[in-house]
């Protein structure tokens, strides 16, 4: 790797363990070969082929993740992400993937079934660390992410650009460039520095949500070199975030809802499975337990479990002589 900046270490986490979930859209394990981008790139991080056991950096541990739910045809990112944050087969419930936007159905079960829900009703504090524009509460969109979904139906209030301005949330491009180019008189912000705020941010909170679909974009516009460019400054990202999280009480978590930018002979999704990356705390714990999307709530939820926590707290027992 090469040289990175170095970063300010975040503040001592508010909880004797927390969740960060990194969501990252349309990133599949590929094979090598020209048609996948991440092939030749200079990143620990998402340069995971299928067949070959990844070198990943602070001791991250990776599961091989079932996106096709036992449904056919191409995993899509309405149900994909619904799998994600509810722990529900949402594929196999309405009979097929969704793309796009969640429907009627899928809404229902986020608001019924979300890891926010889930997680408030157990007394903890969750938050969901992407901001939204202006243009966003003035002209609601008529269709909504299932990531918005699940946290307005669980009562989260939505960060703002007035809270990116004050540090206290992440744009979903981290650099800040397209609010920017809407019009919107934001900072430009390096890899790095939004990764210390996101962690930041995850070490006031028990769990802590971040969305990214550039990815997804980028895939179906099949361009090569953007694509490569991007994922550079994406592993800069996330490496910052894991360098700034303090990994003995925090567990950082990177998946993905389908396979699509490691392929750019379609323009489609694929049906490659994606990278669960589990760092920190309780890494073992949760790649032993995750291996389609639907396992990744419930192992979350099992983590923050009082007990759970209550063991991550101990010290550990010392080996007699």
């Amino acid at each position: 790797m090469s040289p990175r900046p170095r970063v300010p270490v975040s503040p001592r986490p508010s909880f004797p363990s927390s969740v960060l979930l990194v969501f990252i859209d349309g990133v599949g394990i590929g094979t090598r070969g020209d048609h996948n981008p991440l092939d030749g790139i200079d990143s620990d991080l998402f340069a995971i082929f299928q067949g070959e056991e990844p070198r990943l950096p602070f001791n991250g541990r990776m599961t091989v993740t079932d996106a096709r739910l036992g449904v056919d045809g191409l995993p899509q990112s309405a149900t994909g992400q619904t799998a994600i944050l509810t722990g529900v087969n949402a594929p196999a419930l309405i009979g097929r993937h969704l793309n796009g936007y969640p429907s009627p159905r899928l809404k229902r079960v986020l608001a019924e079934h979300s890891i926010y829900k889930k997680l408030t009703e157990r007394g903890c504090s969750v938050t969901f660390a992407n901001a939204y524009t202006p243009r966003f509460f003035e002209k609601r969109p008529r269709f909504v992410s299932a990531t918005t979904v699940a946290a307005e139906s669980a009562g989260l209030r939505l960060r703002t650009i007035d809270d990116l301005l004050a540090g206290e949330a992440v744009y979903h491009d981290f650099t800040n460039s397209h609010a920017a180019s809407l019009g919107y008189s934001v900072p430009a912000c390096s890899p790095e520095d939004a990764g210390v705020r996101l962690a930041e941010l995850a070490s006031r909170h028990q769990f802590t949500l971040y969305e990214h679909f550039i990815t997804d974009r980028i895939g179906h516009k099949q361009d090569r070199e953007m694509a490569r460019k991007h994922v550079l400054r994406l592993t800069r990202f996330v490496r910052a975030v894991l360098e700034a999280v303090d990994l003995e009480a925090q567990t950082v978590i990177v998946t993905s809802d389908h396979g699509n930018i490691e392929d750019l002979t379609t323009r489609r999704h694929t049906t490659n499975p994606v990278a669960t990356l589990v760092f920190g705390a309780a890494s073992e714990q949760m790649t032993s337990r995750v291996r389609t999307l639907t396992d990744i709530t419930p192992a979350i939820v099992d983590s923050l479990s009082p007990r759970a926590i209550q063991d991550a707290a101990l010290p550990l027992p010392i080996a007699p002589l």
